[in-house]
């Protein structure tokens, strides 16, 4: 591991290959943007045999299976994974479309921080009225999990130690699982209150995901475009507790079934093609929309049409269990 490092990325890919399949497509996103960037990447892992010989170059954080739990758990030990002064987390299951040196700027000074906003009442988890009442804060912060920032020092320390304490009454505080286990996001939630540290306000630039945006999803990682999209109300896919219509964030969160399909399979098609196997970005482009773009598209509209009638004959699909679980 490399020593006195200023900044770094880090993310965690344990249990499931599909972890490190995922870290690996982030990985390289982070690379192509960041040829000359003094920040590093680290990847925490108990199966650092399956990282291809193109990411030699990061620092692998070896992890035995289980050391820091199962499910979420793992990130409520990003204190004692943390590789630098300043580490940016970011789940495995993103990809970087710009340079990440204005998200440390944004997040600078900040022991431990998300991006999110301040929530006192209504539903995330549990009962948000009843958890403030129970730890006696006025807010906590409701934020998406795959980013975390912290900087190294007492006050972080603290901060996870408490959400470590408060891990075995998840149940009990009244808050609900997710693939049936604790949610990270709401033990840090309430421990970063406890700790008095707040959220980076979010805009959508940082990162968004097709859950908040559940209308049009645009990403070119090889050339710094991404576009997300919550349709206006009335708009039956409008989500409407999410403040904004168009984004175009650094890192977008490919949530749960998100990595299965397009257009994240063809992203994680063009960066093999090219960080990988050394191919240009306009014959990556090319074998993609042959091989990717045009197959995919077309079932997905073929399955669109067939939709309705399907419905009719023989009702709703049985919801397919994660490939995560």
């Amino acid at each position: 591991m490399t020593k006195n490092q200023s900044k770094a990325v880090l993310t965690i890919a344990t249990g499931k290959s599909i972890y490190i399949e995922m870290a690996v497509n982030l990985a390289r996103s982070f690379k192509w943007w960041h040829k000359d960037s003094s920040i590093k990447f680290f990847l925490a892992t108990d199966q650092k045999d399956l990282v291809p010989d193109d990411l030699s170059d990061i620092e692998i954080i070896e992890l035995q299976p289980g050391q820091y739990g199962q499910g979420f758990s793992p990130k409520l030990h990003l204190d004692k994974l943390a590789p630098a002064d300043k580490t940016l987390f970011i789940d495995a299951d993103c990809l970087c479309v710009s340079s990440l040196e204005p998200i440390f700027e944004r997040f600078a000074g900040r022991a431990v921080s998300v991006v999110g906003t301040m929530i006192s009442q209504g539903e995330w988890f549990g009962d948000i009225a009843a958890v403030c009442q129970r730890f006696q804060v006025p807010a906590i912060p409701k934020f998406n999990g795959g980013v975390y920032y912290m900087e190294k020092g007492e006050e972080s320390d603290s901060v996870y130690a408490t959400a470590r304490e408060l891990e075995p009454q998840y149940d009990d505080i009244g808050l609900m699982r997710l693939r049936n286990r604790p949610n990270d996001e709401l033990l840090m939630a309430i421990a970063m209150t406890l700790h008095a540290q707040t959220p980076l306000i979010e805009d959508g630039s940082i990162m968004s995901d097709p859950q908040a945006c559940p209308g049009e999803l645009i990403i070119d990682v090889l050339r710094g475009k991404s576009k997300l999209i919550n349709p206006p109300a009335p708009h039956p896919k409008h989500q409407a507790w999410y403040p904004f219509n168009e984004v175009h964030p650094v890192l977008v969160h490919f949530l749960g079934h998100h990595t299965t399909i397009y257009p994240y399979k063809r992203e994680e098609l063009r960066l093999n093609l090219v960080l990988a196997k050394g191919w240009t970005v306009l014959a990556a482009d090319t074998w993609a929309t042959l091989f990717c773009s045009i197959p995919s598209l077309s079932a997905r509209r073929f399955k669109d049409g067939l939709r309705p009638i399907y419905r009719k004959l023989f009702g709703n699909r049985i919801v397919s269990v994660s490939n995560r679980i």
